[in-house]
């Protein structure tokens, strides 16, 4: 991916290993530029929420370990920095499966996300404002407790919670992960407003290749842990590959997945 600027997230060939035994990602290299939305696509155990952990350095807790090559975020090596330190830079990610505290109200969570600022109430109060406006529904929702929210509101409390921090970029994990579709494209319609509007940047790892395609700038697909294909997310959406193994459709014709040694032997990149 080149723009001719140097990307704001850089990873070259890293390498992660579990439990000191398990090789998950075997020489993983991205790059993700400044206000755009990078998508990070595969099926579920491809390796896109370990690559995600290993930027925002949350492996640990999980017995996880970056072995080999580096991450740098707007040029500085953060392969070793605390994540609490990473939040403070700017780089804020936004954990599969929601993760808000039930027992506090909706605007207790997000101001939870404002907790490393320095800048003052009036900031703060300014940037939950941001929030709601981009919210209606989040406002109107402010004094329940979360647990009590529908998985929509979750999501979209999760969201509003990393935007708390100001962050130059979010790290979106399956998104629409236990949406309807309605709620999905509700959720990817904010993200991309956010982008425009705010300019903040997005790299959002996403099983829904459809969705993520359309409104995403550029796109990485990974498989056993590898990156195999990446490029612009238009050039994606019309790859005969892409379409048949990923969406679904190939020559306007639905394919399915029984002839497992055709789809095998299609899947030119792993040759």
């Amino acid at each position: 991916m080149t723009t001719g600027k140097a990307p704001i997230l850089a990873i070259n060939n890293i390498e992660v290993i579990y439990d000191h035994v398990i090789l998950v990602l075997k020489g993983v290299s991205l790059e993700v530029h400044e206000k755009g939305i990078v998508a990070l696509l595969g099926a579920n155990g491809a390796g896109k929420s370990t690559t995600i952990k290993a930027i925002s350095n949350l492996l640990a807790s999980e017995r996880g370990v970056v072995t080999k090559g580096t991450i740098e975020f707007e040029g500085q090596d953060i392969n070793a920095s605390n994540p609490a330190d990473l939040v403070e830079m700017g780089v804020v990610q936004v954990m599969e499966g929601r993760h808000c505290f039930e027992h506090l109200t909706i605007e207790e969570n997000l101001l939870v996300g404002a907790y490393t600022r320095r800048d003052g109430r009036r900031s703060v109060q300014e940037s939950l404002d941001l929030v709601y406006e981009y919210f209606p529904r989040l406002k109107e929702r402010r004094k329940s407790q979360a647990g009590y929210t529908s998985g929509g509101e979750q999501q979209m409390c999760a969201i509003g919670r990393a935007l708390m921090a100001n962050p130059h970029m979010i790290l979106l994990d399956e998104p629409s992960m236990g949406l309807a579709p309605q709620l999905v494209e509700e959720i990817f319609e904010i993200v991309k407003k956010l982008n425009e509007e705010q300019g903040v940047t997005f790299l959002l790892a996403e099983q829904n290749t459809a969705v993520a395609l359309r409104y995403a700038t550029y796109g990485y697909i990974m498989e056993n842990g590898r990156v195999v294909m990446d490029g612009k997310a238009s050039d994606l959406r019309e790859n005969e590959d892409v379409k048949e193994f990923y969406l679904g459709v190939s020559d306007g014709e639905k394919k399915s997945f029984r002839d497992v040694k055709q789809y095998r032997r299609r899947k030119r990149w792993l040759a």
